[in-house]
């Protein structure tokens, strides 16, 4: 699906109360819904995106993936740390970025296309 650029199949994947940790919010955003704009959202924004390792638990419940991208002209390289349930949904989706000057530029680029409506998930005025 990310190479495509199509997350259109990614609803399906995810658990009813997925829950997504952002690199640049202290609390989680949780639900679905709130998970599926988030990753829809940046694949748009990320440039030159691509996966390099994969780690997996032993009983298959959690992934890490190592991934590297392009904000502008900002590099950056990260992890999604990836959990699911017995019945393989998402059940939890965290995000670590690095450097600094990357994580701000997602950030920035992230709040301009999503403050409202990421605001009203977590039920505070934009």
């Amino acid at each position: 699906m990310i190479a495509a650029g199509d997350l259109s199949r990614l609803p399906e994947l995810l658990h009813p109360q997925a829950v997504f940790r952002s690199p640049m919010a202290f609390t989680p955003y949780e639900s679905a819904a709130a998970v599926n704009l988030i990753l829809n959202t940046v694949v748009r924004v990320f440039e030159d995106f691509g996966y390099h390792r994969e780690l997996a638990g032993t009983d298959g419940t959690d992934v890490v993936l190592e991934f590297s991208a392009r904000v502008g002209d900002r590099q950056l390289k990260g992890i999604d740390m990836i959990r699911f349930d017995e019945t393989g949904l998402i059940t939890d989706f965290e995000v670590m970025i690095r450097p600094m000057s990357g994580l701000q530029a997602l950030g920035e680029e992230m709040g301009r296309r999503l403050a409202p409506q990421l605001a009203a998930m977590k039920g505070r005025p934009a």
